[in-house]
This record gives structure tokens, C-alpha cells and sequence, in this order.
């Protein structure tokens, strides 16, 4: 199927490129590019195209379900969503963090960190290192986990055991790998035993030690295809995230800093309660997904990337050795590559920020390591075996959780009435924040590989690899269910059709002569 659009200005007839639906990404989604007659890029859009409502479904239900039901949000990043729960619904007890219980903080930073451990595994591992140990434009036949086992045996067997390893961390916390149980409004429901710290104490080390290898291998890929890994699909944005206190990295629970694209301090330290006083959302008419940007800088201005590179951009130092060892050096290259940092006097010189869209691979796996590192910090803590579980205060009407999930940074905003019954529910999950510069990296790589008429699967990945960078779980943006067909589709400004390739769901491509 294709469209005529005319635009308001000049009503010229342009072209438009479907890509239905976006492969190795978590949800469904679509890809238009608009172009005009010369094949000019005039407009990109990233489309979520279906729609389930997540957010009215959970009103009218007591509050303290919140937690296991917005877990059927995604499997992927089930904890993510468990956690942001609970900590809104702490604060409909009257628990503010500072509250809770340390072996129930600790509990939930040990489940957290098992969450982001085994979802950048699966996604570096399973969805993205296809397309880096294999190229762009390799055969579609090899872009995919089977393959990576077969050619890169090691790396892929570390790939699955890694996450493992993470599953069984959720696991022993919340009695399943997903959509268990744990956390509950002020505090966890079990105690970690001896036997299962021990238990994951048991892989540990190994585990370190393949996180470490994971990072110096993406690394190695980045840094051996330069310029064209800082240049692919890369823009530049404001960055915004949690931080801890003194400035180092925070997946679990700190303020809001946001940073502009010159690595200068926009907001620091900000409450996330007030969370709508600093960040809006855009609705638009083209698709199901929401535009957030920071209201002091508008809609033009304000639109703000989220997830490990901008947490990894925003941070002045990570609190775990080895991590913070790498963060050193991805900066550094940053600083290498970055005129603007450069062109400053010494005295107002800014840590250098990296732009790079397919460096988020590297900041991911730094996460990955300090996320290794910080659970064998917690086994080793004796904290993490204590039995004082639960507190209680007098009861609010409104929670808010935040907590860095693996994608970036997530939004719970609960409000009830009388009967404990929710009233209100608003959710800003990370990819939602990621909405607008996703289109901004389609629109580049589109405008830089998009040449000539005939269309081409390995065209469909490049575009494809620009948003899987930014690991979407679309299921989570709009709560997207169910499988699509692909079809590809180039009109000319006459409407008449010159190429169409269809892709099916054993990911072979035909090309269709009507």
C-alpha cells in the first residue's frame, strides 16, 4: 500500500517508504520515509502501531497489585516495571526511600541489577551482535543468535550464560526468572537464605570476568570501524538520567540531572515527585507512542535521549572498579572525537560528551560490568541476608516511582482514592523518551544510505540497526501485541509503483513483481 502526502508549504507529492514492522526489537513497530523526487530524505518517522491501553486497565484495581500486574507490561524487562511499582506504592504507605528497611533496599538493588545484567546481555548478545560481528549488510541468514553460536562459539555461549546468570539472581529474589514476585509497598516479602547467596556466589567471578570480555569486544568493534561507527546514525541531544548524590551512576534511585549536547548541567539533582514540572508529552496524530521533552526548552529544543549512553554521558564517575576503569576510556575517546570540547577555553571546558548512536553498545556493556560487580558486592554483604523487612507509615493519596530501567530512565505515577483504589495511572516508560531522536537517527541513516530506487533487505537493516541501538521495547512504549508481516513499498511522485519487497516471518525476502 502506498500514500500520497502533500505537505502544507508547497503541496509537492512525495514518495514513501514503508518498513512493517522493525525486526530483533522487543514490540512492533513501523518505518515511513518521505521522499521527494530526487530521492531527498524529506521526513522519517518511527510509527508504534498498536495500541493496548496499559494504563486504564490497571485503574479501578487496589494498589497493592500494581506491582506483579504492570509486570505483564513486557518480558523482558519485567523487574524494571516491578520495582518503579513498588516504589510508588512505598509512598501510598507513607515509606519514603530513605524508610525502607537496608536489607530491603539492598534486596531490591541486588534484583535490579540482575534485571539490567541479563537484559543488556540479551540484547548485545541475541539482537545487536549479529549485525556487529557479521556487518550491516551481511546475509540475512546470519543475523541472528544460531549464527553467532556457529561462528563465534565463545562469544555466544557467553552471551546465553550471562543472562542465565541474571535470570537466576531474579530468581532467587522473587521466586521466578519472570514475572515473579518480591517487592510489595514498603519492603520485600522474602528474605534472601544463605544457601541462595552462596548459590550465586558460586558464578560470580566468571561472570566479571566475561562482562569484562563483553566490553573490551565491543570496544575492540567500535574502535576498528572509526569513523564510521561515530558517524552511523549519530546526532546530537540533551541527555537525561538519575544520579547518586555525589555524582556517580545510579540505576535504582537518585535525582533527575539532564545535560545539553555540549555536556553542560541543565537540571541536577532534581526530585523526580516533580517530575511533571520539568518534563512533558507531545502527542502526535502518527502514532500510538508519546514525544516527552524538558518544558523549560519546548518542544523545538527540549526532546532529550535517555538509557546507558546518556547515563553513562551524565555520570561523573561509576562507584565500581573495573566499570569505572572503562567509563574512563570510553570518555576519553569521546573527548578525541569532539570538536566542540576542543574549541573551549581550558576554563570552561565540560567533560566531553559522546554522541556516537552505536557507542550506546559500549556504554551498555560498561552498565553490564558494574551491574557484575555490584551484585558481588551486595553477596558479600551481610545486609543482604537480614530478616527486617517491611515498614510502615500513614497513608498518601499519590506515588511516583522512578528507577533506571535497562532502556533508561521509567515513570510509575499512581493515584487512589479512599478505598485504595486507583484512580489515576500515568507511565513514561524509557523508549517513549527515546521516541524522538530514534526518528532523528532513522532520518540520518535514511539521508546517508537511501540512494537510488531499487530497495534492498540489507537497506531495511541499516535503517533497522540505527533503532535497534536504542534497544526499544515497544511492547512497553504502547504495549504492543502481535506479529506482522513486512512489505516495502517505493512510489514515485506520480503514484506509480517502481520496486516492492516483502519480508516474511522466517526472515526471508522476496522480491515482488506485480
Amino acid at each position: 500500500m502506498y500514500e500520497h502526502l502533500e505537505t502544507a508549504q508547497n503541496q509537492e507529492k512525495l514518495r514513501r517508504i514503508a518498513i512493517d514492522p522493525v525486526s530483533r526489537v522487543e514490540g512492533h513497530g513501523k518505518v515511513t520515509l518521505l521522499l521527494d523526487e530526487n530521492n531527498k530524505v524529506r521526513q522519517a518517522r518511527l510509527h508504534i502501531v498498536e495500541f493496548r491501553g496499559f494504563e486504564r486497565f490497571i485503574q479501578g484495581r487496589p494498589y497493592w497489585e500494581l506491582p506483579v500486574l504492570v509486570q505483564r507490561l513486557c518480558g523482558i524487562c519485567p523487574v524494571s516495571h516491578h520495582l518503579a511499582a513498588a516504589k510508588a506504592i512505598d509512598q501510598l504507605v507513607g515509606v519514603d526511600p530513605k524508610n525502607l528497611p537496608v536489607t530491603a533496599t539492598k534486596l531490591r538493588r541486588l534484583l535490579h541489577f540482575g534485571q539490567v545484567l541479563q537484559s543488556h546481555a540479551l540484547h548485545f548478545f541475541h539482537l545487536s551482535s549479529p549485525d556487529l560481528l557479521f556487518g550491516f549488510e551481511s546475509e540475512i541468514n546470519k543475523r541472528n543468535i544460531i549464527a553467532v553460536l556457529n561462528d563465534y562459539p565463545g562469544i555466544g555461549l557467553q552471551g546465553v550464560k550471562l543472562r542465565k546468570y541474571g535470570q537466576e539472581v531474579i530468581r532467587m529474589i522473587s521466586g521466578k526468572r519472570i514475572h515473579g514476585s518480591g517487592a510489595i509497598a514498603g519492603g520485600m516479602n522474602k528474605a534472601l537464605s544463605k544457601e541462595e547467596r552462596d548459590y550465586l556466589l558460586l558464578d560470580i567471578d566468571q561472570v566479571i570476568d566475561w562482562s569484562t570480555s563483553a566490553v573490551n569486544l565491543v570496544k575492540k568493534i567500535h574502535c576498528s570501524n572509526l569513523p564510521y561507527y561515530d558517524e552511523f546514525a549519530t546526532i546530537r541531544s540533551n541527555y537525561l538520567g538519575l544520579i547518586q548524590p555525589n555524582g556517580a551512576l545510579e540505576l535504582y534511585h537518585g535525582g533527575i540531572r539532564c545535560k545539553n549536547d555540549k555536556g553542560e548541567t541543565l537540571v541536577d539533582h532534581y526530585d523526580y515527585r516533580h517530575y511533571n514540572d520539568l518534563i512533558h508529552e507531545e502527542v502526535r496524530s502518527w502514532t500510538y507512542m508519546k514525544f516527552p521533552y524538558l518544558l523549560p526548552l519546548g518542544k523545538d529544543n527540549g526532546w532529550y535521549r535517555v538509557g546507558p549512553l546518556a547515563r553513562v554521558n551524565n555520570c561523573e564517575f561509576i562507584d565500581t572498579p573495573l566499570a569505572e576503569a572503562q567509563r574512563a576510556e570510553f570518555k576519553a575517546h569521546g573527548g578525541a572525537n569532539s570538536l566542540s570540547a576542543a574549541a573551549l577555553p581550558p576554563s570552561l571546558a565540560v567533560e566531553a560528551m559522546v554522541h556516537s548512536t552505536l557507542a550506546t553498545h559500549w556504554a551498555r556493556l560498561i552498565e553490564m560490568l558494574h551491574c557484575a560487580e555490584s551484585i558481588q558486592r551486595l553477596l558479600h554483604d551481610p545486609d543482604i541476608l537480614g530478616q527486617d523487612l517491611i515498614a510502615h507509615g500513614e497513608k498518601r493519596y499519590e506515588g511516583i516511582g522512578v528507577i533506571e530501567a535497562p532502556r533508561g530512565t521509567l515513570f510509575h505515577h499512581y493515584q487512589i482514592d479512599d478505598n485504595d483504589i486507583v484512580t489515576k495511572a500515568n507511565l513514561i516508560v524509557s523508549t517513549t523518551s527515546n521516541n524522538q531522536a530514534m526518528n532523528e537517527s532513522v532520518r540520518q541513516v535514511a539521508a546517508e544510505y537511501l540512494s537510488g530506487r531499487e530497495l534492498t533487505e540489507p537497506l531495511l537493516n541499516n535503517v533497522e540497526v540505527a533503532i535497534r541501538a536504542y534497544d526499544p521495547c515497544l511492547s512497553c512504549a504502547t504495549h504492543a501485541v502481535g506479529k506482522m508481516p513486512l512489505q516495502l513499498e517505493l512510489v514515485d511522485a506520480q503514484g506509480h509503483l517502481i520496486d516492492k519487497i516483502a519480508k516474511h516471518s522466517d526472515g526471508q525476502v522476496e522480491r515482488i513483481n506485480d
